[in-house]
C-alpha cells in the first residue's frame, strides 16, 4: 500500500503564492522586454554600442554608459533597456513576500523555530537587497 505525503498548510500558501508572483513576474519580463526591441522607450545604451560594451570590465562599462551600480537602476525606469529590472526585481522578491506570508501560519502552528528561521531569512534578504550585506567582488 502506498502512502500519500500531504503538503501542509504553510507550503500550500508559500506555493500558492510563488506560483502567482512567478506569472506575474514572467509577465512583467515579457511585457518589458516588447517595450524594449518594440522601441516604444529609447534605451539608455544604444544597441549598437552594446557590442563593443560587452568586453569592458564591469568598471568601465558602468563609466562609459554613466549607469549607477545598487540601486542606481530605479531611476532609469524610463529607458527601454532598464525597464525589465523591475520584473527581475519583483521575481526576487516574490520569495521574501512567500515567507512574511507564512510567518503568522508558523506561530500560529507553535514551530517557533521555523518562524523565527523565517523571519531571519526575511532580514537577511532585505538587507542583501538593500546593500548593506556586501559579498563577493561588487
Amino acid at each position: 500500500m502506498e502512502s500519500k505525503v500531504k503538503a501542509t498548510e504553510e507550503q500550500l500558501v508559500y506555493a500558492n503564492l510563488l506560483s502567482i508572483g512567478m506569472k506575474i513576474g514572467m509577465l512583467m519580463l515579457i511585457v518589458s522586454f516588447l517595450v524594449y526591441v518594440s522601441g516604444i522607450l529609447t534605451p539608455h545604451v544604444p544597441v549598437d554600442d552594446l557590442p563593443k560594451l560587452w568586453s569592458m570590465s564591469v568598471h568601465d562599462y558602468l563609466e562609459k554608459t554613466n549607469v549607477h551600480s545598487g540601486w542606481g537602476w530605479f531611476t532609469m525606469l524610463n529607458k527601454g533597456d532598464f525597464l525589465n529590472f523591475f520584473g527581475i526585481a519583483f521575481l526576487s522578491a516574490v520569495t521574501m513576500v512567500c515567507f512574511i506570508r507564512i510567518i503568522p501560519i508558523l506561530f500560529r502552528k507553535n514551530d517557533r523555530v521555523y518562524g523565527v528561521i523565517a523571519i531571519i531569512e526575511v532580514v537577511v534578504l532585505v538587507l542583501a537587497a538593500s546593500g548593506i550585506l556586501k559579498g563577493g567582488g561588487h
